[in-house]
């Protein structure tokens, strides 16, 4: 199993905590940066290869993890300017020349998933899309995702509605040839400017998990992030 991990993005949103002299992902979690528990755990998951789309602060990351780390082999795809999620995601794609499913996942959350399961899954159900699906009692940071007979149907807005229901955690599975088959632009968004706009004809799967999830995007979960993640054994 491979995986593509984002981590290109410029995370304004934590400027508080990296005053822009940080990759987000590469933020401080105890002795170690984020995408380092990331990591080990994909590798403790499965995952025997890993590329790094890259734009912000990208040598942070590469002079970290360099092309090896804990014996996977680690590659970089660095942007000449950004891409959007989606634009990064297809620059990978063609650059590596990756043809199987991969995992894409986003590098500034962490969920505690079964990823061979998700992979049998996917593959059982002939997807060509299934998104990781966790349960919130509070999403108002987040999309409320809608199902029909597992497939997701629509993406509900719940802006400063705390309600509790499904949202996407960030972590897809994907046949390269289904993204690959649209004429996208070079720079767009994998969710609000694909995902979202194509539902009907993509049909993506669920693949519903109650792992332990946590996004720091934003101060108050980088907090947490710093309370929880140190010791994993406690949220794992």
């Amino acid at each position: 199993m491979q995986a593509i991990i984002l981590a290109g993005g410029f995370g304004t949103r934590l400027n508080s905590i990296t005053h822009a002299k940080t990759s987000k992902p590469m933020a401080l979690i105890g002795s170690k940066p984020f995408l380092a528990y990331l990591i080990e755990y994909l590798i403790a998951n499965g995952i025997t290869r890993i590329v790094f789309s890259l734009y912000f602060l990208y040598q942070q990351i590469q002079s970290y993890f360099r092309n090896h780390y804990q014996g996977v082999a680690i590659d970089y795809v660095v942007e000449e300017n950004p891409l959007g999620t989606g634009g990064a995601i297809v620059n990978v794609l063609k650059t590596m020349g990756i043809r199987q499913p991969v995992f894409i996942i986003n590098g500034d959350s962490f969920l505690a998933l079964d990823y061979e399961h998700m992979w049998r899954h996917h593959a059982e159900n002939h997807s060509a899309l299934t998104l990781a699906l966790k349960f919130m009692t509070d999403c108002h940071r987040y999309s409320v995702i809608r199902l029909h007979k597992n497939h997701i149907v629509d993406f509900l807005l719940c802006g400063d509605d705390r309600s509790c229901g499904l949202i996407n955690a960030g972590i897809y599975l994907l046949n390269p040839d289904l993204i690959t088959s649209f004429s996208l632009p070079q720079q767009f968004s994998f969710e609000a400017e694909f995902l979202a706009l194509e539902l009907q004809k993509i049909r993506p799967h669920a693949f519903i998990t109650q792992g332990y999830f946590i996004d720091i995007g934003v101060p108050q979960d980088y907090e947490r992030a710093l309370r929880e993640l140190p010791d994993q054994r406690k949220v794992l």
